[in-house]
């Protein structure tokens, strides 16, 4: 029996974001609107693809995705056409949405 990982057991923002037929299920967090959305998506899906969903879901506001950067365990994911298996996305995953410059506090 596979055990889902914990971080698919966490509260999130309604149903899960689906780009395609699934087979990885992750968590993407945006910590300037504080908060997270699931997201479903095949391993070979883009993460550009994800970033602009994920944006949708949570900042449908912004108009200009690639203000905008994806980070797994602290760091850039700076090749957007990269798949989410090719840049070391797994099952359970939790990735960073924010902005891709610092911004003054206000």
């Amino acid at each position: 029996m596979s055990v889902a990982p914990f971080t698919t057991q966490l509260r999130t923002r309604g149903d899960a974001v689906k780009l395609g037929e699934g087979g990885l299920r992750f968590r993407v967090e945006m910590m300037e609107k504080w908060d997270t959305v699931m997201v479903d998506a095949p391993a070979s899906e883009s993460l550009l693809a994800v970033k602009v969903k994920a944006l949708q879901a949570l900042l449908p506001e912004a108009e200009y995705p690639e203000e905008f950067v994806l980070k797994l365990g602290g760091w850039d994911m700076l090749d957007e056409g990269a798949s989410l298996e090719g840049a070391g996305v797994k099952q359970g995953s939790i990735l960073l949405l924010t902005h891709r410059r610092r911004r003054p506090v206000r």
